[in-house]
């Protein structure tokens, strides 16, 4: 009886974890190396750590399995903290947050500069980029 009650958990969880889909994110450097092998665009959700439309449009829209269907099947999604501290490679120049400060990563930051380079004035932002990774058009909000 143990047994069969333990293979009915592990058959729920594990069919509860293949249903449970969500967006592939990657950073922008694989978007635009997988973008070489196979054309798509990417989509990048410019966030923060300290926003709240951010969290909302992540928990809401982008946990949503039609969106999460749709972005997987016709986007590189690329998720990019718009005061975080990585050096980006993008378009033959190298960005980075020179006045990134640790004690600050869940608070306010400065902005990383490739932030400012997109134009995002706002967060969230979404920015879709073309086939070659240029930028088609920064979304503002949620």
């Amino acid at each position: 009886m143990k047994r069969k009650v333990f293979i009915l958990l592990v058959s729920f969880f594990a069919l509860a974890t293949a249903t449970a889909q969500e967006i592939k994110w990657m950073t922008l450097e694989e978007a635009i190396a997988l973008q070489k092998k196979t054309p798509k665009k990417i989509m990048m959700d410019v966030y923060t750590a300290w926003c709240g439309p951010c969290k909302m449009l992540d928990k809401n829209t982008f946990h949503n399995k039609d969106v999460v269907e749709y972005v997987n099947k016709n986007y590189y999604a690329v998720k990019f903290n718009a005061e975080g501290n990585d050096v980006i490679n993008y378009m033959g120049n190298s960005f980075s947050n020179p006045g990134y400060d640790p004690a600050k990563a869940a608070r306010r930051n400065s902005v990383h500069q490739l932030t400012s380079y997109l134009k995002v004035q706002a967060y969230p932002t979404v920015v879709f980029m073309d086939e070659k990774a240029n930028v088609i058009a920064p979304i503002v909000g949620y």
